[in-house]
């Protein structure tokens, strides 16, 4: 991500996309500080060899004799002194330092990574650089467009989407410190303890804000501390109100003032109290110290709204699972790390990982890597990724202690989730029968284009394919067995999700939106309301009956594809093409 050159005007800089750098207010700030702290330096030193200049004109040379106290070993007082040396490295020294700051400091150059480093996540990023250039430029917004800090930002969404790698990358562009603490680090079991932390912290990364011009702040798992009061406690500790309370003291903390403009306006106070009004010494101004407080957190709805209010964490920026294009910048990144071969192209890996997050992607590469080398090889194919996906998804594939009719039944059942899928038009990755985790087989598809919404034909065709298996050993084997419990169990969310939320049955209603006791979710509701389990259940039986005229035309590849499946163990989605058009079998 490009920067903002030097001699472009502040004002006009802020609200651009384009990171500003070295005519920032923020790199203006510290090197002011670091002029102030060579002077201090220097006067110091400056006296110190005045004073010894003076000695030595006058003739008074300089000792510096330093020892330390000795206690002779058959003193009385030895004991007493080692008692006390105990009681106070064992008692006193860990209620100390019980209320001392858990953070972590990073430099810009420990960091490594910058906002240009990051991939796949544009729509956050244009976000992320705005609120970063008003941080930059914040006296120029503060003092020249009369604007006013934003100081809080939250970062919400599902695990594994970015928020602490962009939070770096944000301290890594702006060439400051990055405050980093886990919101559990702040927990104690010393009553007070934790608040006090909770001060420290923000004392320290007040301090460190004055000394680098800026600082970012960091608090990641923020929902551990910052959970809506609602008169429950934690079970230790002050409890959740006086977290929450010191959380919103310390928000506006960040113009209090140090201890010398402390100390100076004590002593102008004490002087301006023997002066008249109008000859009275201007106190001290406040200069809040540049900071940026970022909280991350995948439970937003579950944060006290004073926590969100104006003036603290205000702004909300959502980290979204990636779409298909933010995934192929991102599978494109991590595999110019990994060693593949051709077959693995960004756009494949983009085309199966739908729902993914950026580290689940990582992952499912790394596990790729594991399947080649178990297969003797150095170099990632398609196949070792479509592998280790069915590892990462559904578990390990090892062969199953069947009986006869039960590894018959197994193939039957798959065979029909994979026919149905494909006359309903969905694409199949891969049917197997061997064991993975609970899992006594498995039918995987692949998706042709990402879906966003889903009428009630797309919803009633997933029904279908779930009812296949069970349906297809009717079929061959008489009746149904427990390895149809899963597939029922999915039906039946999803006839309830139409049901109960969608209005796809015979009334409109939408039981979500009763805030009643009849469940904590709509299937709850839905088979707890006498009218609305009627509608699921005969929406249940007639998808049933339309996958029985579907696979009852189609005994013959029902068959073939369950022997294939008894020969091979598994077979791919385009084997149960061919049998199902009859290309490589013989006509029943």
């Amino acid at each position: 991500m490009s920067s903002v050159p030097a001699n472009v005007d502040l004002r006009s800089a802020i609200g651009t996309a384009t990171i500003l750098r070295g005519n920032s207010d923020v790199a203006t700030a510290r090197e002011a500080y670091r002029q102030r702290r060579l002077k201090r330096m220097s006067a110091m030193l400056l006296s110190i060899a005045l004073y010894l200049l003076v000695r030595a004109y006058f003739g008074h040379p300089v000792h510096v004799h330093f020892a330390l106290p000795s206690i002779p070993l058959d003193s009385p007082i030895l004991p007493s002194f080692l008692l006390i040396l105990v009681i106070g490295v064992g008692g006193v020294v860990p209620m100390l330092a019980a209320g001392r700051s858990p953070h972590t400091l990073f430099r810009s150059e420990d960091i490594g990574v910058g906002l240009s480093d990051v991939v796949g996540a544009d729509s956050v990023k244009d976000e992320v650089v705005r609120s970063l250039n008003l941080f930059l430029a914040n006296r120029t917004f503060t003092s020249e467009m009369g604007g006013t800090i934003r100081r809080g930002l939250l970062f919400s969404g599902t695990p594994g989407t970015g928020k602490t790698y962009i939070a770096k990358a944000m301290a890594g562009s702006a060439g400051v410190p990055f405050v980093f603490v886990s919101a559990t680090a702040f927990q104690s079991m010393f009553y007070g303890a934790t608040a006090r932390k909770i001060r420290s912290y923000f004392k320290a990364l007040r301090k460190i804000a004055r000394k680098e011009g800026g600082a970012i702040g960091f608090i990641e798992e923020f929902d551990a501390i910052g959970l809506a009061r609602s008169g429950v406690t934690s079970g230790r500790g002050e409890g959740m109100s006086g977290v929450v309370n010191e959380l919103l003291v310390q928000m506006q903390s960040f113009d209090e003032p140090t201890a010398g403009v402390r100390f100076q306006t004590w002593c102008l106070e004490r002087i301006n109290a023997w002066l008249p009004e109008a000859r009275r010494l201007k106190r001290p101004a406040r200069v809040a110290p540049n900071i940026i407080l970022i909280a991350a957190t995948n439970r937003a709805a579950d944060l006290d709204p004073a926590l969100l209010r104006a003036g603290r964490f205000d702004r909300t920026i959502t980290f979204d699972l990636p779409v298909r294009r933010e995934r192929n910048q991102i599978a494109g990144f991590y595999l110019n790390k990994k060693s593949h071969d051709i077959s693995v192209t960004p756009e494949e890996i983009a085309q199966m990982t739908s729902g993914y997050s950026p580290v689940e992607i990582e992952q499912l590469l790394d596990e790729g890597l594991v399947a080649a080398l178990r297969r003797g090889s150095r170099t990632m194919s398609i196949e070792d990724v479509k592998s280790a996906q069915l590892v990462t998804s559904v578990g390990l594939a090892r062969d199953g202690e069947y009986t006869t009719g039960e590894r018959w039944r197994v193939a039957v059942h798959e065979s029909g989730h994979g026919i149905v899928s494909l006359l309903l038009g969905h694409d199949v990755g891969l049917v197997s029968i061997l064991k993975r985790a609970s899992a006594l087989g498995v039918t995987t598809h692949t998706t042709a284009e990402e879906v966003h919404m889903h009428t009630r034909a797309d919803l009633e065709a997933r029904i279908q394919i779930a009812l296949a298996g069970m349906v297809a050993e009717e079929l061959e084997c008489g009746e149904m067995s427990s390895g149809a419990s899963s597939d029922l169990a999915s039906a039946t969310s999803t006839v309830c999700q139409m049901i109960g939320s969608l209005g796809m049955g015979d009334s409109l209603l939408c039981l979500d939106a009763s805030q009643s006791a009849l469940g904590g979710n709509v299937v709850e509701k839905v088979l707890n309301d006498p009218a609305s389990r009627a509608a699921a259940d005969k929406m249940l039986l007639e998808c049933k009956e339309k996958v029985r005229v579907l696979l009852s035309a189609r005994r013959g590849p029902l068959r073939r594809s369950a022997q294939a499946l008894l020969d091979k163990d598994e077979i791919s989605g385009t084997e149960l093409t061919q049998i199902l058009a009859g290309s490589n079998a013989p006509a029943d």
